[in-house]
Protein backbone atom coordinates (compact mmCIF):
# COMPACT_ATOMS: atom_id res chain seq x y z
CA UNK A 1 0.00 0.00 0.00
CA UNK A 2 1.54 3.30 -1.11
CA UNK A 3 1.33 5.90 1.65
CA UNK A 4 0.91 9.48 0.45
CA UNK A 5 3.00 12.02 2.43
CA UNK A 6 0.39 14.67 1.61
CA UNK A 7 -2.34 12.56 3.17
CA UNK A 8 -0.28 12.01 6.31
CA UNK A 9 0.43 15.74 6.58
CA UNK A 10 -3.28 16.50 6.20
CA UNK A 11 -4.20 14.02 8.94
CA UNK A 12 -1.56 15.46 11.29
CA UNK A 13 -2.84 19.02 10.68
CA UNK A 14 -6.40 18.00 11.42
CA UNK A 15 -5.26 16.14 14.56
CA UNK A 16 -3.48 19.24 15.85
CA UNK A 17 -6.48 21.46 14.98
CA UNK A 18 -8.83 19.16 16.91
CA UNK A 19 -6.44 19.09 19.88
CA UNK A 20 -6.28 22.90 19.95
CA UNK A 21 -10.05 23.28 19.52
CA UNK A 22 -10.79 20.95 22.46
CA UNK A 23 -8.77 23.25 24.74
CA UNK A 24 -11.04 26.24 24.03
CA UNK A 25 -12.96 27.27 27.18
CA UNK A 26 -16.02 28.42 25.21
CA UNK A 27 -16.48 25.09 23.38
CA UNK A 28 -20.03 23.71 23.55
CA UNK A 29 -20.32 20.23 25.17
CA UNK A 30 -21.71 18.61 22.02
CA UNK A 31 -18.84 20.06 19.97
CA UNK A 32 -16.33 18.73 22.51
CA UNK A 33 -17.82 15.24 22.21
CA UNK A 34 -17.68 15.42 18.41
CA UNK A 35 -14.06 16.64 18.42
CA UNK A 36 -13.07 14.03 21.02
CA UNK A 37 -14.31 11.23 18.78
CA UNK A 38 -12.46 12.63 15.77
CA UNK A 39 -9.30 13.11 17.86
CA UNK A 40 -9.50 9.52 19.13
CA UNK A 41 -9.88 8.22 15.55
CA UNK A 42 -6.91 10.24 14.26
CA UNK A 43 -4.56 9.58 17.18
CA UNK A 44 -3.52 6.00 16.24
CA UNK A 45 -2.78 7.13 12.66
CA UNK A 46 -0.69 10.09 13.84
CA UNK A 47 1.25 7.95 16.34
CA UNK A 48 2.00 5.33 13.66
CA UNK A 49 3.05 8.03 11.16
CA UNK A 50 5.33 9.67 13.71
CA UNK A 51 6.91 6.30 14.53
CA UNK A 52 7.77 5.84 10.82
CA UNK A 53 9.07 9.41 10.61
CA UNK A 54 11.25 8.99 13.73
CA UNK A 55 12.83 5.80 12.38
CA UNK A 56 13.38 7.35 8.95
CA UNK A 57 15.05 10.43 10.45
CA UNK A 58 17.20 8.31 12.75
CA UNK A 59 18.32 6.22 9.76
CA UNK A 60 19.19 9.35 7.80
CA UNK A 61 21.27 10.71 10.69
CA UNK A 62 23.18 7.44 11.03
CA UNK A 63 23.86 7.30 7.29
CA UNK A 64 25.12 10.88 7.39
CA UNK A 65 27.45 9.95 10.25
CA UNK A 66 28.82 7.01 8.28
CA UNK A 67 29.36 9.01 5.08
CA UNK A 68 30.94 11.98 6.85
CA UNK A 69 34.26 10.30 7.57
CA UNK A 70 34.62 12.12 10.89
CA UNK A 71 33.74 9.22 13.24
CA UNK A 72 36.40 6.85 14.50
CA UNK A 73 36.28 3.11 13.81
CA UNK A 74 34.49 2.27 17.04
CA UNK A 75 31.82 4.94 16.44
CA UNK A 76 31.39 3.81 12.83
CA UNK A 77 30.89 0.21 13.91
CA UNK A 78 28.30 1.31 16.44
CA UNK A 79 26.51 3.50 13.85
CA UNK A 80 26.50 0.64 11.33
CA UNK A 81 24.95 -1.71 13.88
CA UNK A 82 22.32 0.88 14.86
CA UNK A 83 21.51 1.58 11.20
CA UNK A 84 20.84 -2.10 10.52
CA UNK A 85 18.52 -2.26 13.56
CA UNK A 86 16.63 0.86 12.42
CA UNK A 87 16.25 -0.42 8.85
CA UNK A 88 14.88 -3.70 10.21
CA UNK A 89 12.17 -1.84 12.17
CA UNK A 90 10.98 0.41 9.33
CA UNK A 91 8.95 -2.22 7.35
CA UNK A 92 6.96 -3.20 10.47
CA UNK A 93 6.33 0.46 11.30
CA UNK A 94 5.17 1.15 7.73
CA UNK A 95 2.89 -1.89 7.85
CA UNK A 96 1.39 -0.66 11.14
CA UNK A 97 0.75 2.74 9.54
CA UNK A 98 -0.83 1.12 6.48
CA UNK A 99 -3.22 -0.82 8.74
CA UNK A 100 -4.23 2.40 10.49
CA UNK A 101 -4.94 4.00 7.10
CA UNK A 102 -7.27 1.21 5.94
CA UNK A 103 -10.85 2.46 5.48
CA UNK A 104 -12.69 2.01 8.76
CA UNK A 105 -16.07 0.36 9.12
CA UNK A 106 -18.18 3.15 10.60
CA UNK A 107 -19.85 0.59 12.87
CA UNK A 108 -16.63 -0.80 14.40
CA UNK A 109 -16.79 1.35 17.52
CA UNK A 110 -20.44 0.55 18.22
CA UNK A 111 -21.96 -1.80 20.77
CA UNK A 112 -23.36 -4.98 19.24
CA UNK A 113 -26.46 -7.10 19.37
CA UNK A 114 -25.78 -10.83 19.49
CA UNK A 115 -28.47 -13.20 18.19
CA UNK A 116 -28.07 -16.97 18.55
CA UNK A 117 -30.62 -19.42 17.14
CA UNK A 118 -30.66 -23.20 17.38
CA UNK A 119 -30.52 -24.77 13.92
CA UNK A 120 -30.55 -28.37 12.78
CA UNK A 121 -30.18 -30.92 15.53
CA UNK A 122 -33.18 -30.47 17.83
CA UNK A 123 -32.37 -30.48 21.55
CA UNK A 124 -28.63 -30.79 20.86
CA UNK A 125 -28.75 -27.60 18.77
CA UNK A 126 -30.50 -25.77 21.60
CA UNK A 127 -27.88 -26.97 24.09
CA UNK A 128 -25.14 -25.82 21.73
CA UNK A 129 -26.81 -22.40 21.41
CA UNK A 130 -26.54 -22.18 25.19
CA UNK A 131 -22.85 -23.16 25.01
CA UNK A 132 -22.22 -20.40 22.48
CA UNK A 133 -23.97 -17.81 24.64
CA UNK A 134 -21.81 -18.78 27.62
CA UNK A 135 -18.69 -18.61 25.44
CA UNK A 136 -19.49 -15.07 24.37
CA UNK A 137 -20.44 -14.07 27.93
CA UNK A 138 -17.07 -15.30 29.19
CA UNK A 139 -15.23 -13.67 26.30
CA UNK A 140 -17.00 -10.40 27.08
CA UNK A 141 -15.74 -10.70 30.66
CA UNK A 142 -12.13 -11.05 29.44
CA UNK A 143 -12.56 -7.87 27.35
CA UNK A 144 -14.18 -5.84 30.12
CA UNK A 145 -17.45 -5.63 28.19
CA UNK A 146 -20.94 -5.72 29.64
CA UNK A 147 -23.37 -8.28 28.19
CA UNK A 148 -27.11 -8.33 28.94
CA UNK A 149 -29.67 -10.85 27.69
CA UNK A 150 -32.52 -8.94 26.03
CA UNK A 151 -34.78 -11.88 25.26
CA UNK A 152 -34.54 -15.64 25.42
CA UNK A 153 -36.65 -18.58 24.33
CA UNK A 154 -35.49 -21.50 26.46
CA UNK A 155 -35.60 -25.11 25.32
CA UNK A 156 -37.27 -27.67 27.60
CA UNK A 157 -34.16 -29.87 27.39
CA UNK A 158 -31.88 -26.94 28.29
CA UNK A 159 -30.18 -24.31 26.22
CA UNK A 160 -32.05 -21.93 23.95
CA UNK A 161 -34.18 -22.02 20.83
CA UNK A 162 -33.27 -18.35 20.43
CA UNK A 163 -31.47 -15.77 22.55
CA UNK A 164 -30.68 -12.10 21.94
CA UNK A 165 -28.14 -10.15 23.98
CA UNK A 166 -26.72 -6.64 23.92
CA UNK A 167 -22.96 -6.16 24.36
CA UNK A 168 -21.47 -2.82 25.37
CA UNK A 169 -17.82 -1.86 25.60
CA UNK A 170 -14.82 -0.64 23.62
CA UNK A 171 -14.48 -2.09 20.10
CA UNK A 172 -17.25 -4.65 20.52
CA UNK A 173 -18.48 -4.85 16.92
CA UNK A 174 -14.94 -4.57 15.51
CA UNK A 175 -13.92 -7.76 17.32
CA UNK A 176 -17.15 -9.76 17.03
CA UNK A 177 -18.36 -8.97 13.51
CA UNK A 178 -16.75 -12.05 11.96
CA UNK A 179 -18.69 -14.36 14.32
CA UNK A 180 -21.81 -14.18 12.13
CA UNK A 181 -22.62 -17.45 10.40
CA UNK A 182 -23.38 -21.10 11.08
CA UNK A 183 -21.47 -22.71 13.97
CA UNK A 184 -21.45 -26.52 13.85
CA UNK A 185 -20.90 -28.90 16.75
CA UNK A 186 -19.91 -32.58 16.64
CA UNK A 187 -20.30 -34.52 19.89
CA UNK A 188 -21.94 -37.51 21.56
CA UNK A 189 -25.20 -36.42 23.21
CA UNK A 190 -25.75 -37.39 26.85
CA UNK A 191 -28.83 -39.35 25.75
CA UNK A 192 -26.90 -41.33 23.12
CA UNK A 193 -26.34 -44.84 24.51
CA UNK A 194 -24.49 -46.11 21.44
CA UNK A 195 -21.74 -43.47 21.62
CA UNK A 196 -22.51 -42.13 18.15
CA UNK A 197 -21.35 -38.64 17.27
CA UNK A 198 -24.18 -36.26 16.33
CA UNK A 199 -23.80 -33.10 14.28
CA UNK A 200 -25.96 -30.07 15.01
CA UNK A 201 -25.72 -26.36 14.42
CA UNK A 202 -26.63 -22.91 15.64
CA UNK A 203 -26.74 -19.63 13.76
CA UNK A 204 -25.00 -16.56 15.14
CA UNK A 205 -25.64 -13.00 14.01
CA UNK A 206 -23.68 -10.03 15.34
CA UNK A 207 -25.24 -6.69 14.43
CA UNK A 208 -23.96 -3.19 15.20
CA UNK A 209 -26.40 -1.55 17.59
CA UNK A 210 -28.34 1.30 16.03
CA UNK A 211 -28.88 4.71 17.56
CA UNK A 212 -32.15 6.61 17.25
CA UNK A 213 -30.67 8.92 14.61
CA UNK A 214 -29.55 6.00 12.40
CA UNK A 215 -33.00 4.74 11.50
CA UNK A 216 -36.17 6.76 11.11
CA UNK A 217 -39.20 4.64 11.96
CA UNK A 218 -42.63 5.96 11.07
CA UNK A 219 -45.28 4.99 13.64
CA UNK A 220 -47.70 4.36 10.76
CA UNK A 221 -45.36 1.63 9.50
CA UNK A 222 -45.72 -0.36 12.72
CA UNK A 223 -48.32 -2.93 13.72
CA UNK A 224 -48.13 -3.49 17.48
CA UNK A 225 -49.87 -6.46 19.10
CA UNK A 226 -50.15 -6.86 22.87
CA UNK A 227 -50.77 -10.31 24.36
CA UNK A 228 -50.32 -12.32 27.52
CA UNK A 229 -46.79 -13.60 28.08
CA UNK A 230 -46.29 -17.33 28.61
CA UNK A 231 -43.26 -19.46 29.34
CA UNK A 232 -42.02 -22.86 28.28
CA UNK A 233 -44.65 -25.55 28.63
CA UNK A 234 -47.47 -23.04 28.41
CA UNK A 235 -47.39 -21.74 31.98
CA UNK A 236 -48.13 -18.04 32.33
CA UNK A 237 -45.26 -15.78 33.22
CA UNK A 238 -47.77 -13.27 34.58
CA UNK A 239 -51.44 -12.50 34.38
CA UNK A 240 -51.25 -9.20 32.49
CA UNK A 241 -51.10 -8.47 28.80
CA UNK A 242 -47.44 -7.40 28.78
CA UNK A 243 -45.90 -9.26 25.83
CA UNK A 244 -45.32 -7.18 22.70
CA UNK A 245 -45.11 -8.14 19.03
CA UNK A 246 -44.02 -5.38 16.63
CA UNK A 247 -44.32 -5.84 12.87
CA UNK A 248 -42.52 -3.36 10.61
CA UNK A 249 -44.85 -3.39 7.62
CA UNK A 250 -42.48 -2.08 4.88
CA UNK A 251 -39.75 -4.64 5.61
CA UNK A 252 -41.86 -7.46 7.07
CA UNK A 253 -39.55 -7.69 10.10
CA UNK A 254 -41.26 -9.06 13.23
CA UNK A 255 -39.88 -8.66 16.76
CA UNK A 256 -41.46 -10.15 19.88
CA UNK A 257 -40.53 -9.41 23.47
CA UNK A 258 -42.05 -10.88 26.64
CA UNK A 259 -39.20 -11.21 29.14
CA UNK A 260 -40.17 -8.14 31.16
CA UNK A 261 -43.32 -7.87 33.29
CA UNK A 262 -43.84 -4.31 32.06
CA UNK A 263 -45.46 -3.79 28.67
CA UNK A 264 -43.56 -0.50 28.37
CA UNK A 265 -40.18 -2.19 28.94
CA UNK A 266 -41.00 -4.99 26.49
CA UNK A 267 -41.94 -2.45 23.84
CA UNK A 268 -38.73 -0.46 24.41
CA UNK A 269 -36.60 -3.61 24.08
CA UNK A 270 -38.50 -4.74 20.97
CA UNK A 271 -37.98 -1.33 19.35
CA UNK A 272 -34.26 -1.51 20.13
CA UNK A 273 -34.00 -4.89 18.38
CA UNK A 274 -36.11 -3.68 15.44
CA UNK A 275 -34.02 -0.53 15.00
CA UNK A 276 -30.82 -2.58 14.99
CA UNK A 277 -32.17 -5.05 12.41
CA UNK A 278 -33.35 -2.22 10.15
CA UNK A 279 -29.92 -0.58 10.45
CA UNK A 280 -28.32 -3.87 9.43
CA UNK A 281 -30.60 -4.07 6.37
CA UNK A 282 -29.32 -0.65 5.32
CA UNK A 283 -25.73 -1.77 5.86
CA UNK A 284 -26.34 -4.91 3.78
CA UNK A 285 -27.69 -2.79 0.92
CA UNK A 286 -24.59 -0.60 1.05
CA UNK A 287 -22.30 -3.64 1.19
CA UNK A 288 -24.05 -5.28 -1.76
CA UNK A 289 -22.89 -2.33 -3.87
CA UNK A 290 -19.32 -3.27 -2.90
CA UNK A 291 -19.79 -7.00 -3.47
CA UNK A 292 -16.41 -7.39 -5.14
CA UNK A 293 -14.66 -5.86 -2.17
CA UNK A 294 -16.48 -8.09 0.30
CA UNK A 295 -15.46 -11.27 -1.55
CA UNK A 296 -11.83 -10.42 -0.85
CA UNK A 297 -12.45 -10.21 2.86
CA UNK A 298 -12.97 -12.83 5.56
CA UNK A 299 -16.49 -14.16 5.11
CA UNK A 300 -19.39 -12.15 3.84
CA UNK A 301 -21.47 -11.89 6.98
CA UNK A 302 -23.87 -14.33 5.34
CA UNK A 303 -25.68 -16.09 8.18
CA UNK A 304 -26.10 -19.25 6.08
CA UNK A 305 -22.34 -19.64 5.68
CA UNK A 306 -20.79 -22.45 7.75
CA UNK A 307 -17.88 -20.75 9.44
CA UNK A 308 -16.69 -22.94 12.33
CA UNK A 309 -16.82 -26.50 13.67
CA UNK A 310 -16.46 -27.47 17.33
CA UNK A 311 -15.44 -31.15 17.49
CA UNK A 312 -15.72 -32.52 21.03
CA UNK A 313 -14.29 -36.04 20.51
CA UNK A 314 -11.07 -34.56 19.07
CA UNK A 315 -11.09 -31.47 21.30
CA UNK A 316 -10.60 -29.17 18.34
CA UNK A 317 -12.12 -26.04 16.84
CA UNK A 318 -11.71 -25.30 13.13
CA UNK A 319 -12.50 -21.97 11.47
CA UNK A 320 -13.15 -22.91 7.86
CA UNK A 321 -12.68 -19.42 6.40
CA UNK A 322 -8.99 -19.20 7.25
CA UNK A 323 -8.20 -22.90 7.73
CA UNK A 324 -7.26 -22.41 11.38
CA UNK A 325 -7.52 -25.44 13.70
CA UNK A 326 -6.84 -25.21 17.42
CA UNK A 327 -6.85 -28.26 19.70
CA UNK A 328 -8.04 -26.27 22.69
CA UNK A 329 -11.82 -26.63 22.57
CA UNK A 330 -12.44 -26.33 26.36
CA UNK A 331 -10.35 -23.15 26.58
CA UNK A 332 -12.18 -21.63 23.59
CA UNK A 333 -15.62 -22.43 25.02
CA UNK A 334 -14.47 -20.84 28.28
CA UNK A 335 -13.98 -17.59 26.33
CA UNK A 336 -10.27 -17.00 26.95
CA UNK A 337 -9.16 -19.05 23.93
CA UNK A 338 -11.60 -17.37 21.55
CA UNK A 339 -9.40 -14.28 21.25
CA UNK A 340 -6.77 -16.13 19.19
CA UNK A 341 -9.36 -17.05 16.56
CA UNK A 342 -10.83 -13.55 16.48
CA UNK A 343 -7.38 -11.94 16.18
CA UNK A 344 -6.49 -14.31 13.31
CA UNK A 345 -9.71 -13.42 11.48
CA UNK A 346 -9.05 -9.69 11.87
CA UNK A 347 -5.44 -10.09 10.67
CA UNK A 348 -6.61 -12.07 7.62
CA UNK A 349 -9.21 -9.44 6.79
CA UNK A 350 -6.64 -6.64 7.09
CA UNK A 351 -4.16 -8.52 4.88
CA UNK A 352 -6.83 -9.09 2.23
CA UNK A 353 -7.83 -5.44 2.23
CA UNK A 354 -4.20 -4.27 2.03
CA UNK A 355 -3.61 -6.60 -0.91
CA UNK A 356 -6.72 -5.29 -2.61
CA UNK A 357 -5.60 -1.67 -2.18
CA UNK A 358 -2.14 -2.57 -3.50
CA UNK A 359 -3.84 -4.09 -6.54
CA UNK A 360 -5.83 -0.90 -7.12
CA UNK A 361 -2.74 1.27 -6.67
Amino acid sequence: MRISPDRIAQIERRYEEAEAAMARPDLAPEEFVKLSREYAELEPVVKAARAVSALTNEGAELEAMLSGGEADAEMRAFAQEELQAVKAQIPDAQHALALQLLPKDAADARPAMLEIRAGTGGDEAALFAGDLLRMYQRYADTQGWKIEVISASASEAGGFKEVIAGINGVGVFARLKFESGVHRVQRVPATESGGRIHTSAATVAVLPEAEDVDVEINDNDLKIDIYRASGAGGQHVNTTDSAVRITHLPSGLVVTQQDERSQHKNKAKAMKVLRTRLYELERERAHSQQAGARKAMVGSGDRSERIRTYNFPQGRVTDHRIGLTLHRLPEILEGAGLDEIISALIAEDQAARLAQLDGVN
